[in-house]
């Protein structure tokens, strides 16, 4: 056991290393090119010195980021409740998107929906589960509103810029169909499917998950659910989709206010990478290189991704800080190993196991 647990201490050490160097290069990748020949290492792309004094000329398209990057937990909050199994009032629903964003963007692991829905199962009785699967639903159609977002990009005055990212969004699109017909069909035929198992006496595990997954999707089960689902994903999207946009058009790129949406899927697919631990690397690499394709210096480039990294954090770490003091949430336990996490997974184990009592 002692080998065991220290070979898995190991490879933690070991991934958090790999995901520091690898977010060191990619952050620099906005303001240094890298030279793996003769001559210098790392060649800055412009003046840092001049880069520093520039910064206070953006204020103009920040600020208004950060009021729509602020929005995007209000319309979270309101999108919610469509794919929840019962009311909720919308004030509990904001606060507990805007504790689960602070907890996503200010404390490692990366647990804030898991903490989001714990909260939600621990006021409102709707199971742990049950609460995931809703947000899951939420996140797969925000995709699905991305994406259609994309598509209309396409008639913008960047259509001819799309073409070269033609390729990874038909990927996304193909992958973004295949997880909506997945939802139906896991909505639709979970139940039937765990009744089979219990009528035959098998897996009894699988059988109270699948339980469980069933009344999640409930959302999933009608067209007019979705539907109605997915009108209230556009908004969650179309705020940083038109955030970034001003940006880009403050950054002086001709038409930059329909560029948005490009910037706001490039970071997603940037991002959906499984496996990488390097977020933030990530996240400066596609942004800065997006807004170096689309025309913008690589001074203004640096800049945007910069900003646009601060503006998200402030914005909603600061309205879920406010969150978390107003629930009287400490802020240790929400951190990965805190009470709140720990129970929060100890919820998910025992309903994977617990038989959902649903009607016959």
């Amino acid at each position: 056991m002692k080998k065991g647990a220290g070979g898995r201490t190991l490879l933690k050490v070991l991934a958090v290393l790999v995901g520091a160097v690898l977010s060191v290069f990619l952050i620099s990748s906005a303001f240094f090119r890298w030279n793996f020949g003769p001559g210098p290492l790392l060649i800055p792309r412009f003046s840092l010195e001049g880069f520093i004094e520039d910064l206070p000329g953006h204020l103009p398209w920040l600020i208004p980021f950060l009021l729509l990057s602020a929005s995007i937990l209000p319309l979270r909050a309101v999108q919610w409740q469509t794919t929840l199994s019962k009311p909720v009032p919308l004030r509990e629903r904001y606060h507990l998107v805007a504790i689960g964003a602070f907890t996503h963007n200010a404390l490692p692991g990366k647990l804030g929906e898991f903490i989001r829905c714990f909260l939600l199962s621990r006021t409102q009785r709707i199971p742990f589960l049950q609460a995931l699967g809703s947000v899951a639903v939420c996140k797969l159609l925000e995709f699905a509103a991305l994406m259609g977002l994309v598509a209309l990009s396409f008639l913008g005055p960047f259509g001819e810029k799309m073409a070269e990212f033609s390729g990874p969004l038909r990927i996304a699109v193909g992958a973004c169909v295949g997880l909506v017909v997945l939802v139906v069909l896991l909505a639709h035929y979970a139940l039937p499917l765990a009744r089979a198992l219990g009528r035959r006496n098998r897996l009894p595990r699988v059988r109270h998950l699948l339980g469980h997954v069933s009344e999640g999707l409930g959302t999933a089960r009608s067209f007019r659910g979705m539907a109605r689902a997915l009108f209230f994903s556009v908004g969650p999207v179309l705020a940083p989709a038109l955030a970034y946009g001003l940006a880009l058009r403050g950054l002086g790129i001709s038409g930059g206010l329909f560029a948005g949406t490009i910037v706001l899927a490039a970071i997603a697919l940037g991002q959906s990478l499984p496996g990488v631990p390097a977020g933030m690397g990530i996240y400066y690499f596609v942004t800065s290189w997006a807004a170096r394709s689309l025309g913008a210096s690589a001074e203004d480039a640096a800049a945007f991704a910069a900003l646009t990294h601060l503006g998200t954090l402030l914005s909603q770490v600061s309205l879920g800080a406010v969150s978390v003091r107003v629930r009287g949430i400490r802020i240790k336990d929400l951190r990965r190993g805190g009470s709140l996490a720990r129970e929060a997974a100890g919820h998910m184990a025992h309903e994977a196991v617990e038989p959902v009592h649903s009607p016959a």
